[in-house]
């Protein structure tokens, strides 16, 4: 099966990750940071290394690196951790539920609001000046996804970091489709917490994320437990990364984390980008010309897009081609992709949409072999019976 679902989890994993996940098994299986014996030391220095890689990857401090489980773990610690019980937050139409579910359990459980902007895909002053205006006296935080999983829209995130920095608001980020394929360096864009799917761009194990706070950015932890530090103590501990690290790490998700950085190091993401969006464009551009294809998004330019194309078949519900297509042997997720928000802004609620997501394994003549079954069941339909 030709696999083109990448913006759900990256497969196959480089070479190097799936030895890095064996060796985390077979090599090192202590505990990191909760004995002294040779075998939990020689893995926390591992992880460290880890946390210095990520660090450097996105232009931070290896002690504000953050392990999580997944982007929505760490996107459940930003806000909730930034917004504690009160204020008010912004966020854009175009969110996955990862960050808008959140947002809006506080909402319902707490004296936090909370505005969406509305995201233009063609006029990034548009986007940028309907954040401004929901800005109020209370307001704590903007926290928006760097590209969105459904249209690959790249919001001005540069921008949107100045205009915190002018108001004074914590900027939240996720970046589970940027990490891996666009610049993201914390400082230069002014965010304060980064949150991110490390199995995704950045080609770790499933179960594995980032939370990657800014310089002097201290939230409160929504999880308490074991940190093998300051045991005596009833308080969790107040420095990072043990404030917002309970528990046993997920060592196989760390070290395959690891491994994945040092692909990246040697296939950097400018090129992993540049590669992905000529397959992408390809997809677009012919399929704009299907009389049948519905694109979602309206432009697909460099740099405004992540390296997905969302389409549909006119009148053909998008579960049904998906399911089609797997039968013929190509892997694309069809529905709604966890981003309710998303799709009712676009006006696809009832059908949702089939997501094409390529990576750096996949070649032109899976796109060829990919088009040529579009093709047909454009013109075709599906067959029935």
């Amino acid at each position: 099966m030709i696999y083109f679902d990448n913006a759900a989890t990256s497969f196959p994993k480089p070479q190097n990750v799936q030895l890095a996940v064996a060796d985390a098994v077979r090599v090192y299986g202590g505990n990191p940071g909760r004995s002294g014996h040779k075998i939990s030391m020689r893995v926390s220095e591992k992880v460290y290394g880890v946390r210095q890689k990520a660090a450097a990857f996105f232009g931070a401090e290896p002690e504000n690196v953050v392990f999580t489980l997944n982007c929505t773990m760490a996107l459940n610690m930003a806000v909730k951790g930034v917004m504690g019980r009160s204020g008010h937050i912004i966020t854009s139409s175009l969110e996955h539920n990862s960050m808008i579910r959140p947002i809006h359990a506080l909402s319902r459980q707490s004296e936090v609001t909370y505005s969406i902007a509305q995201v233009s895909e063609e006029d990034p002053e548009a986007t940028l000046r309907s954040f401004r205006s929901l800005i109020r006296p209370d307001t704590k935080a903007i926290a928006c996804t760097y590209a969105s999983n459904v249209t690959g829209t790249v919001l001005p995130i540069r921008e949107l970091g100045a205009l915190c920095r002018e108001k004074g608001l914590f900027f939240i980020v996720d970046a589970a489709q940027a990490a891996g394929v666009l610049p993201i360096h914390i400082r230069d864009l002014g965010i304060h917490c980064l949150c991110a799917a490390a199995h995704k761009g950045l080609y770790a194990a499933a179960g594995t994320g980032l939370l990657i706070l800014g310089d002097g950015v201290s939230i409160d932890p929504i999880l308490e437990g074991g940190t093998g530090s300051n045991s005596l103590e009833l308080d969790q501990p107040d420095f990072l990364p043990d404030r917002l690290e309970s528990g046993t790490l997920n060592t196989v998700g760390v070290l395959s984390l690891g491994a994945g950085l040092d692909f990246l190091e040697s296939h950097p993401p400018e090129r992993v980008y540049q590669y992905e969006m000529a397959l992408c464009s390809r997809v677009y551009n012919e399929m704009k010309s299907m009389e049948n294809v519905d694109l979602l998004a309206r432009s697909f330019r460099l740099g405004e897009k992540a390296p997905l194309v969302s389409f549909n078949l006119r009148g053909t519900g998008s579960a049904e081609v998906a399911a089609y297509l797997s039968d013929r042997g190509f892997a694309l997720r069809g529905g709604l992709h966890c981003a309710g928000l998303a799709h009712r802004s676009l006006g696809t609620t009832e059908q949702g949409a089939v997501r094409f997501s390529p990576s750096f394994f996949n070649n032109p003549r899976q796109v060829t072999a990919f088009l040529a079954e579009v093709k047909k069941i454009q013109k075709m339909g599906l067959p029935r019976g």
